[in-house]
Order: structure tokens, then C-alpha cells, then sequence
């Protein structure tokens, strides 16, 4: 019966009391907020430090510089993550606009926002449900709610039964009374279940943090051992402190910062080129350490619509090679004809179809029908003129079947347990057919006939009043209808693909145990005896839930929100770092917590593109992989740059340690504004040029890279080889043009001569790290087995730092600010030494390094 409806007067009583229809809002974080949080995180912070002291010590130019590197980097980055999380504001795009409501005992339409509980609605097929509700009454209902649970099937309503808000009616007609709006809605539910997710740090963002750490340590220990050795010196104590303050600020990496932003930054726009949009930077590095990918089905393995792909009939097998809802495709197999009958037979009770719009064949209505529609189709060619039903029994949970009278004909169809029992004369083997069908990943549908008599069906006869259960019974079975929903193209290539890369796979899903493991088998995800558990049957203990899921091929089924989101905590409790897919609301949670969320850009939901860190434009499987590749790449190249930056500090820390070695009695080779300009005038480009490498060919044919960026392997080849051959070349020139130019020990040199020998130093450096920037472009190979002009990018970048060189020697003010002038020519001779120097060290490195690794 349906509800009668409230009046006006008490529906604006209650709107009110409850507030409008709408899901909450949470408060939005302001724009400088955000900003600030990129200006002052913990790498920033320690560059703040470091202006600080600099203004301390008297080096305001220092101080400036470091600031403005700081606040250029926070802005960019702040402009590169402004698409901020919003997946609970996207959830009210959900709502529909309008509803027809029953007010004052008649039918109206009124705003969503200003429905309330006890309000009588209105419903018809298509419609999306505004509110959580109770069915009243109910014709042939079903209900889409795989955006709520992943379950790819329609689920039937009867009446009594609760539907809700978010949800599509997808068939029939219904009045429904409505229970909870806004904030008591289901949907507002994992609204606050996704905003309440906390995304964990990244772990490039925990590297950076340790390098932080490291870096701040050893400034902070060398500045205070050389504050001693200058006392010891005989250096008054505040020029002691000073100078030390001046040690810490050189060693600092000022150019790191903008390197790894820019690199990331990089990564995505390459991303980007292969439909890979990325949300947040970070997620670049993230998708390269990325260890288990938990995947949805419906709608990321699978294309998320049916296709009718066989009929069993008693007179043969009917085989149908086709994609999608078009009437062409090619037939294999015995009995077409009866098998052109089941299928007309089965189009006959159901009300959707297949319709060609926009230059495509789609489904108009439930996609299961559609695909019925093209199946008879495919077997009879024409159906247009088929005469339409005179009488429907409508499909209801209890009964699982639907049936229509046609003529003189009762065509029904329904689940086979629900329709075979009411059939007459079953073929031998009928129910081993459906078992067969069903481990194949296939819905199966029965459809069955019954030829009615008496008269035509334009006159009144009994068969107008006559029961359901008077009809269907005595039926022919027709035959069994197999539907499926395909796989993605090339799934199968790219999971076997993910696992050559180390990585574990698993299949997290609402969808029916069954179907999830038949797809599972089908694209080569799971093994034939695959492990399938269901949500609910979930150990509790997260310890047992993370020992369970941490192997390669399992499925989940029948998964909610809170399971998946349980899911993902256990397996990074267990270290992994999880990418997780899906496109629903349901969705939503777990891919804000997870590492690194993925979600489909064309058929997901606005939701879990808001929540995800990388959405996939287009909706294929195989971009994860691409993303996962580029991602190991910018791990790669953080690496390059990061040994590219530290062999710098060695040659820039090197000056210092032989001047406090010498009690003060040695020159210092350069100043602390040099190092600066090396930092971020030289280096920079070069780094950044390192950090676009493009990814190695054998980058998905080993395990993720889960060592430390600041690894034993990196410190040797910084600390001793490059970095030693680099200072000791920046050292030896410096010191070659102070001897040629009368320097003896103990005397200070002249101004002129020590401004050329300091020029020196300047240009052995740079020179230095231009060798180590082809060097570093492999951890394996010399630069020349590479080809020098594969990275046509570093070639630029060499131009340009041999450019500012110039620059920085040639320009009298520029020259002056440095406290350095043009070398001798026997002081560039000397410094250009570098290049080949830092060449054949790193050559005999590698070598020597593949021959004790060599298995």
C-alpha cells in the first residue's frame, strides 16, 4: 500500500527540525594554509635554518638566495597539488535535483534538498533513489547499487525492502516512504568514512625526511668540529663561530628541494602522456615502490557490461563470438534455430534494449537485457516488428523469474534453479549444463515456453486474472543462456607482465565469490585451486587478515567499504606498499588510504576520482603498469640526482677540511656564496636534466626498489670515488696556480692571485659535475655505451651550466659578488683535467663493481 504523503505544513515542520537533504560538507582548508604547508615541511624547515644563520653570520645575499629557492619551490609545488581531496563535496553531485513527492494528498515535484523523513515518493526506471527509502510498492524493480557494494548485477526490490540514496532504479516502477536524508543516509556514512581516511606518508617523503636528518647531522657535526679547530687556531672565538655557521650553510643541499619537485613534476606530465593523470606529486615516486595491487573487477578488469556468449537447447550448442551490444557477430555451433527461439523468447519478458545512439550500439536499461536484446538479434536478424506483451509477471526475489504472454505464449525466464523445476521433460544432462556454464564465469539464464489456450488474447479470457503460479508451470524449456562480462583487452598480458615485475595481485571485489573466482581464472589473476574468501568471512585479528591476504592471486568478494579499508591497513602493516583500484563510491575510502589510490577516469565515479592519487583516462589496466614503470624511473633518477648533488658537497665541503687541517695556514679555495652559486646556479640544470631520464628497458623485469635513496652503494661511489677524484683535481688546480704564482706556505697570498686560484677551483668543480652528470646516468654502464645523445635534455643542461660558468667568471660584478676571477690558462688547463678524471673513475668503479657481483 502506498504511503499517503504528508502536508506542507508538517513536511516544512520536519525540514526544519532536520535540515535540508544534503550530504555534509566538511570545512574547506584555506588556500594559505596550504601554501604554508608547503613552505614549511621538514626539508623546508631546515632551509629556513640555514637563512637564518646566514643572516646571522653576516652573508645576507646567502640568506636571500636560500629564501627565495624555499618560497619558488613552495609555490610551485603548491600550484602542481592544487586539485585538493574533495571526494565528500563530490559526493552531492550524486543526489538528483528534482523528486515527485505525494504533499497534501497530491503528486508534486519538489527539490531533493527538501525531502524529509516520512515523505512519499515517487519512482520509475532510471531514476537515481534521493534518500534512504522503503519501498511501498514495487513492479518488476531492480536496483544498481554496485556504486555502494561493487556488485555488478542489479539487485531485485520487492516491496518492504530498503533501497538507497545515491542508488539507480534501473526497471520497474515504485512508491516508496522515506526513512533518513542527509547526514543519516548510507551514503553520508562512507562520505565520512573516506574524509576520515588518512593517506600515509608517500615513502619518497620518508626518504626525504632521513636524508633530511642525515644531512642536518652532518652539517651540524662538521660546523661544530671545525668551530673547535678554529678556536684551536688561534681564531677568535666569534669569527670561529661564524665561519662554522658558514661550513653548515655550505653543506646543505639548497638545490635538492627544487630538483625533486621538478623531476616529480616531470614524471607526471609523462604520465599524463600515457592517460595517466596523477593528483598529487608524490604519488609519481609511489607508483615505482609500489609492492601488491589490490584490484576491483567490475569496471577495471572486466568493461562492466554484459555480452550473451552462448545457448545450450536440446537441439545443440549455440556459440556467439561478438563484443558489445551491435546485432553483428559470428555464430558457431547446432541448432541456431532453437537457439534464435530461446533468445526471442527471453527478449519477450524483458523490458530492456539494445539501442543504437551517438554512433553505438548501448543498453538502454538493465545491461543484461540489452545484451538478450542483441543476442536475438545476432540469431533472428530483424525483431523489430515482434508483437509486444499482453500480459507481464514481474520479476521479484522471491520467484527470481519474469515472465510475459505473448499471443498465445507464456515466455519465462529466470534463474535456473527457479525456472528448471517448473519445466516438463528436462533434456538429460540439464543440470551438469549449468554447472559447466557457471565454472566458466557465466550468468546463466533459463527460458522456457508455454503455449496457452483458449482465445485470442484481444478478447477476455482467463488468462487475464489467472496466477502467476497457474502460468508457469508445465513449461519447455528452451534453453540456458550464458552471459559474461569480458575481460579488458590485454589484461592477461599486463597482469603477467606486473608479476615479472615482483609485484603481488589480488582481487578485491563485491561481486558474487563465483564470478569474482571464474574472471580470476579467466584472465590468469588466480590459479585454477585459487583461495576465495568472502568479506564477511574476514578473520578479525588484523595480524591473521594480513598473514592471509599476503600472498600472490587472491580474491575477496562480497567486500564492503570498511573490509576494503581493513584490507589495505594489513597489507602495509606487513610493509607493502598497495596501490589500490577501483570506481565507486564504495570505492572511496580505501583508495584515500591506501599508498596510492587508482581510479577509472571515464566510467568511475566523481567520488573515487577525488579520492584517488592517480586516475586513469583511459580506464585501462595497462596504464597501471605504464604509471608503475615511469614511477620506478623518477625513483631512478631521484637516485641519479641525489648522487649527482652529494658528489658536489664532497668537492664544496673539501676547501674547508683542508683549511682547518692547515690550522688556517692553507687558503680557502672557495667561499660559502660560491658553493651557493654551485648549488643553484650550476648544478641545477643538469639535475634536472638527470631526473628526465628516460626508464631502462629492464625497469618491470625486477622487483620494486625498496633500498634506502641514501644507500651503502650511493655512499661509496659519492664519498669514495667521484667525490674524492673531484675534490682532489678542485684542490690540485687551486693549488697550481698559487704556487705559479709565488705562493709560498705560511704567507698570505695577494688578493689577485688568490681570486684567479679561487676561479680555479670554481671551474674544476663545475666541470667536475658536468663529467659526473653523464656518470651518474647509470648505476651500471659508462656514459659512452648509453649514447651521448639519448638524452638530448642533459646536453642543453651541460650547454647552459657551461654557459653560467662563464658567466659567473666573466662578468666583473657577478665575478666580484663570488670573490673569483677568470683562471690562468694553466689553471683552466689544470681544472679541466676534471672531465677525463672523474670519467675513468667512474668507468673503473663500474667495472670493478660488475666483476665482484658477477653471479
Amino acid at each position: 500500500m502506498a504511503a499517503a504523503g504528508l502536508t506542507t505544513e508538517r513536511a516544512a515542520e520536519l525540514l526544519q527540525q532536520a535540515g535540508p537533504n544534503v550530504l555534509p560538507v566538511g570545512k574547506p582548508v584555506p588556500q594559505w594554509r596550504k601554501l604554508w604547508g608547503e613552505l614549511t615541511h621538514f626539508f623546508a624547515l631546515m632551509l629556513w635554518v640555514a637563512a637564518a644563520l646566514a643572516f646571522v653570520a653576516d652573508m645576507p645575499q646567502l640568506a636571500v638566495a636560500i629564501i627565495v629557492v624555499v618560497i619558488v619551490n613552495g609555490v610551485f609545488a603548491h600550484i602542481q597539488q592544487e586539485r585538493a581531496q574533495h571526494a565528500a563535496a563530490k559526493l552531492r553531485g550524486l543526489l538528483p535535483a528534482d523528486v515527485r513527492v505525494r504533499r497534501d494528498g497530491q503528486v508534486t515535484t519538489v527539490h531533493a534538498g527538501d525531502l524529509v523523513v516520512r515523505d512519499a515518493i515517487l519512482l520509475t526506471a532510471g531514476d537515481r533513489i534521493p534518500a534512504d527509502v522503503v519501498l511501498d510498492t514495487a513492479t518488476a524493480c531492480a536496483v544498481d547499487e554496485s556504486m555502494l557494494t561493487g556488485e555488478s548485477v542489479p539487485v531485485p526490490k520487492a516491496a518492504g525492502d530498503a533501497a538507497w540514496g545515491g542508488t539507480f532504479l534501473v526497471n520497474g516502477d515504485a512508491e516508496a516512504t522515506v526513512t533518513a536524508t542527509g547526514a543519516g543516509t548510507r551514503l553520508a556514512g562512507i562520505a565520512a568514512l573516506t574524509s576520515g581516511a588518512v593517506p600515509p606518508p608517500t615513502p619518497l617523503a620518508l626518504e626525504l625526511r632521513r636524508i633530511v636528518r642525515v644531512v642536518a647531522l652532518v652539517a651540524l657535526g662538521i660546523a661544530t668540529l671545525f668551530f673547535l679547530v678554529s678556536l684551536l687556531a688561534g681564531i677568535p672565538w666569534r669569527d670561529s663561530f661564524l665561519f662554522a655557521i658558514g661550513v653548515a650553510v655550505a653543506l646543505v643541499p639548497e638545490g635538492l628541494l627544487p630538483t625533486v619537485t621538478l623531476s616529480l613534476a616531470m614524471g607526471a606530465q609523462r604520465m599524463a602522456a600515457r592517460n595517466a593523470l596523477v593528483r598529487n606529486l608524490e604519488a609519481v615516486e609511489t607508483l615505482g615502490s609500489t609492492t601488491f595491487i589490490c584490484t576491483d573487477k567490475t569496471g577495471t578488469l572486466t568493461q562492466n557490461r554484459m555480452n550473451a556468449v552462448e545457448v545450450c537447447t536440446p537441439a545443440g550448442t549455440v556459440r556467439i563470438m561478438g563484443d558489445g551490444y551491435a546485432p553483428d557477430a559470428q555464430v558457431q555451433g547446432t541448432g541456431r534455430d532453437a537457439a534464435a527461439a530461446a533468445a526471442l523468447a527471453a527478449r519477450a519478458a524483458s523490458q530492456g534494449r539494445a539501442v543504437f545512439r551517438n554512433g553505438q550500439w548501448q543498453a538502454a536499461g538493465d545491461p543484461m537485457e540489452a545484451a538478450i536484446d542483441a543476442l536475438a538479434r545476432r540469431l533472428a536478424g530483424d525483431v523489430g516488428a515482434t508483437p509486444a506483451p499482453w500480459r507481464r509477471l514481474a520479476f521479484d526475489p522471491v520467484r527470481r523469474r519474469e515472465s510475459a504472454l505473448v499471443g498465445r505464449d507464456l515466455f519465462c525466464k529466470g534463474a535456473p534453479e527457479a525456472v528448471l523445476p517448473l519445466c516438463a521433460g528436462l533434456p538429460a544432462g540439464t543440470a551438469g549444463q549449468v554447472q559447466d556454464m557457471a565454472s566458466q564465469g557465466l550468468r546463466v539464464i533459463a527460458v522456457a515456453r508455454r503455449s496457452l489456450g483458449g482465445r485470442a488474447p484481444d478478447g477476455a479470457d482467463a488468462w487475464d486474472q489467472a496466477p502467476a503460479g497457474d502460468l508457469e508451470r508445465g513449461l519447455e524449456l528452451l534453453g540456458l543462456i550464458g552471459l559474461h562480462d569480458p575481460p579488458r583487452p590485454g589484461v592477461d598480458e599486463v597482469i603477467r607482465t606486473a608479476r615479472q615485475a615482483g609485484l603481488k595481485l589480488a582481487m578485491i571485489t563485491g561481486d558474487h565469490p563465483a564470478t569474482a573466482a571464474a574472471i580470476a581464472r579467466e584472465i590468469g589473476l588466480a590459479g585454477p585451486g585459487a583461495q576465495v574468501v568472502e568479506g564477511a568471512g574476514l578473520p578479525e585479528d588484523d595480524q591473521m587478515l594480513g598473514a592471509l591476504l599476503d600472498r600472490d592471486g587472491m580474491v575477496v568478494s562480497r567486500v564492503s567499504p570498511e573490509q576494503k579499508l581493513r584490507v589495505a591497513r594489513a597489507l602495509q602493516a606487513r610493509g607493502h606498499v598497495v596501490a589500490m583500484t577501483g570506481d565507486g563510491v564504495n570505492d572511496g575510502p580505501a583508495l584515500r588510504e591506501a599508498d596510492i589510490g587508482v581510479a577509472m577516469g571515464r566510467g568511475g565515479t566523481d567520488v573515487a576520482r577525488e579520492a584517488a592519487d592517480l586516475v586513469l583516462l583511459d580506464d585501462h589496466f595497462a596504464t597501471i603498469v605504464a604509471a608503475i614503470e615511469q614511477g620506478r624511473a623518477t625513483y631512478a633518477n631521484i637516485h641519479r640526482f641525489l648522487t649527482y648533488h652529494l658528489t658536489d658537497n664532497v668537492a664544496e665541503l673539501t676547501p674547508f677540511v683542508v683549511w682547518a687541517l692547515s690550522g688556517g695556514q692553507f687558503p680557502l679555495a672557495l667561499g660559502v656564496l660560491q658553493i651557493l652559486a654551485l648549488d643553484i646556479g650550476t648544478d641545477l640544470l643538469p639535475a634536472l636534466a638527470l631526473g628526465a631520464e628516460a626508464p631502462g628497458k629492464r625497469v618491470l623485469t625486477r622487483p620494486p626498489d625498496r633500498r634506502h635513496l641514501m644507500d651503502r652503494r650511493l655512499m661509496v661511489r659519492v664519498f669514495c670515488v667521484l667525490g674524492p677524484v673531484e675534490a682532489f683535481i678542485e684542490m690540485a688546480a687551486f693549488s697550481a696556480v698559487l704556487f705559479a704564482g709565488g705562493w709560498t706556505r705560511g704567507d698570505a697570498p695577494g688578493h689577485e692571485l688568490l681570486l684567479a686560484a679561487s676561479g680555479t677551483a670554481f671551474t674544476a668543480v663545475v666541470l667536475g659535475q658536468l663529467a659526473n652528470a653523464f656518470a651518474c646516468r647509470s648505476a651500471t654502464q659508462p656514459p659512452w655505451r648509453l649514447g651521448w645523445t639519448s638524452n638530448r635534455l642533459l646536453l642543453w643542461a651541460v650547454l647552459a651550466e657551461l654557459v653560467v660558468l662563464a658567466a659567473c667568471l666573466l662578468l666583473p660584478a657577478v665575478a666580484a659578488l663570488l670573490g673569483q676571477a677568470p683562471p690562468p690558462p694553466a689553471g683552466l688547463l689544470a681544472a679541466a683535467a676534471a672531465i677525463p678524471a672523474v670519467l675513468a673513475a667512474d668507468w673503473a668503479h663500474k667495472a670493478i663493481r660488475a666483476r665482484w657481483t658477477r653471479p
